[in-house]
């Protein structure tokens, strides 16, 4: 997988790509998630990671939504390698600038 420039927080893509087209609020994407609103929202700002779990929460709920359903939805494989993706990068920051 090649590395992206400043990979966006998997998170914001949820919150500002997926939502939207699902017209769902934070509290109602919670629901369908069966997380509490306080765990999806740290995660839509990007203060939580995606974890293995919520990545398979992620893929079953895209998979039952019948907009992305036709578009197979994002695979829990593919949120975990967004979140490797952002965490690289991020790491790689770090590193330069304590270097």
């Amino acid at each position: 997988m090649a590395e992206m420039f400043d990979p966006p927080h998997p998170g914001l893509t949820i919150r500002d790509e997926i939502l939207p087209v699902l017209g769902l609020s934070v509290t109602e994407a919670a629901a369908e998630l069966n997380v509490s609103r306080v765990t999806l929202s740290r995660l839509l700002n990007g203060r939580a990671a995606v974890s293995a779990e919520m990545a398979l929460k992620l893929e079953a709920w895209l998979a039952r939504r019948g907009d992305y359903k036709r578009l197979g939805g994002p695979s829990a494989r593919s949120w975990l390698a967004r979140q490797l993706a952002y965490d690289l990068w991020q790491a790689r920051q770090r590193m330069k600038e304590a270097a």
